[in-house]
């Protein structure tokens, strides 16, 4: 009879597993030493104590992510949400504030109507802004920690063993994984966690081997860091995150993000290109909240990662797991939230359960199917609100609602928590979705319609 991480007793391995387990003295090996691989041996070595196993974790991971600049970047906004750091902190694990460049408060929405600011709705500054690396390219001595770094000290402290190279090869021989390196030979593992991100050439590598498996679905990104300096930034921008909903095609999402001396610009949606990132960032909404001798093309730092919107439909194998990117995500938000579900129940499955393809199929394939049904309701969410964004009637109907709402008590103010929730990841889409369904949220929603049309009837 094994522990499970909370002490309490599990099935009989007899009974829950089929034979794949993994026993003592055998070797896991972490493909990726992102969010998704931290959390992973983070939580696996420490589950793996509480059952009085004795394994060995190996994480590959090339970057440095003291560095600075694309090369030791994740490449991603940079938002924790408040969800996430209130997991983390049932975990033990506190985000220190070298890590936290600047604690969020509020959103401001920007529109052609006019622009409102939302309040946390607990008045909590839970929100965090971080650097996945020290900072951009041309940051010149690093005062923040990253926070893909402090998750791999901790995940070295617990026991996990970091292998700097990136791996070249992998295969499965016998039934059994392996990998290699530049510099080191073929390795095989009693179980390999891939956690690397959708750009990584392994996803088409596992393609090839296991029939069963495909890469998940990606759409474009698009991030730059501009350099402002902390005071500029605290008079501009302050603890708010600004998020955009325009009428650009092909825009789903867009948001300007204040951290530490830096503000980062991240776009998303399925055409993203040059013509649209300028037409973004020389929109009105955006040139009101910048400094006014900001220059759109001065930046310090830009990449145009992809990220996954579809995830695998079946992210493992016999001794295979996918994990954080890998496997599935939220779509658009709370990547690394969806990292932290996903590690955390595929490390629990091997630990408790066993490392067979079965075993994955039975125990961790529910959450991911859970996150995907949760995403197909996301679309239906952005859907909504691209529509939205298509009518000017209901963007100022909508503008109106949140503005009114700022006075009234947390939650009562029933789209400032919708638009609160859709933009920072911390509730799923489907809460999200049921909100706008309540009676209170509907009449108020049609009280003001009707008077963006006498508005718009009246001024034209």
């Amino acid at each position: 009879m094994r522990k499970s991480s909370t002490g309490h007793d599990w099935v009989h391995t007899e009974e829950a597993s089929t034979g794949v387990e993994l026993r003592d003295g055998d070797h896991v090996a972490v493909i990726g030493g992102g969010p998704a691989g931290t959390f992973f041996s983070y939580f696996f070595l420490d589950m793996a104590e509480r059952a009085g196993l004795e394994v060995s974790v190996d994480i590959y991971e090339s970057r440095d992510f003291s560095g600075v600049g694309p090369a030791a970047c994740n490449m991603c906004g940079g938002i924790i949400s408040e969800s996430l750091v209130q997991h983390l902190a049932t975990e033990g694990i506190i985000l220190p504030s070298t890590v936290v460049q600047r604690g969020i408060d509020s959103y401001v929405l920007h529109m052609d109507v006019g622009s409102v600011r939302l309040e946390t709705p607990l008045h909590e500054m839970r929100i965090g802004a971080v650097h996945r690396a020290s900072g951009p390219r041309d940051l010149e001595k690093p005062t923040w920690e990253s926070f893909d770094g402090f998750l791999l000290s901790l995940a070295c402290k617990r026991g996990a063993r970091l292998v700097r190279e990136r791996v070249t090869g992998f295969d499965i021989r016998d039934g059994v994984p392996g990998i290699q390196t530049k510099s080191s030979e073929y390795k095989e593992y009693n179980l390999i966690v891939i956690a690397t991100g959708v750009n990584s050439r392994i996803l088409e590598r596992c393609r090839e081997l296991l029939s069963d498996y495909n890469p998940p679905r990606t759409t474009g990104t698009y991030i730059c860091e501009y350099r402002l300096g902390a005071g500029v930034i605290t008079e501009s921008l302050g603890n708010s995150m600004h998020v955009f909903l325009q009428k650009i095609p092909g825009l789903e999402f867009a948001a300007i993000i204040p951290k530490g001396d830096y503000a980062s610009v991240c776009l998303l949606g399925d055409r993203i290109d040059a013509d649209m990132v300028q037409s973004f960032l020389n929109s009105p909404e955006v040139r009101g909240c910048m400094p006014n001798d900001w220059r759109p093309d001065d930046r310090s730092c830009r990449c145009s990662p992809l990220i996954n919107i579809g995830g695998s439909p079946r992210p493992f194998g016999d001794r295979i797991v996918f994990i954080g990117d890998a496997g599935v995500s939220r779509l658009y938000k709370d990547g690394i939230g969806a990292a932290y579900r996903t590690a955390k129940a595929a490390a629990s499955t091997a630990v408790f359960q066993g490392v067979s393809a079965r075993d994955f199929e039975r125990h961790y394939l529910p959450l991911c199917r859970e996150l995907k049904k949760d995403n197909g309701i996301g679309k239906l969410v952005f859907t909504f609100t691209k529509r939205i964004k298509g009518i000017g009637i209901f963007r100022r109907a909508i503008y109106h609602m949140i503005e009114g709402e700022q006075g009234m008590a947390g939650k009562s103010r029933r789209m400032s928590m919708v638009m609160w929730d859709l933009f920072s990841g911390s509730a799923p889409y489907r809460e999200i979705l049921l909100r706008t369904f309540h009676p209170a949220f509907l009449v108020r929603l049609f009280w003001h319609t009707i008077h963006s049309i006498m508005y718009t009837s009246k001024h034209g």
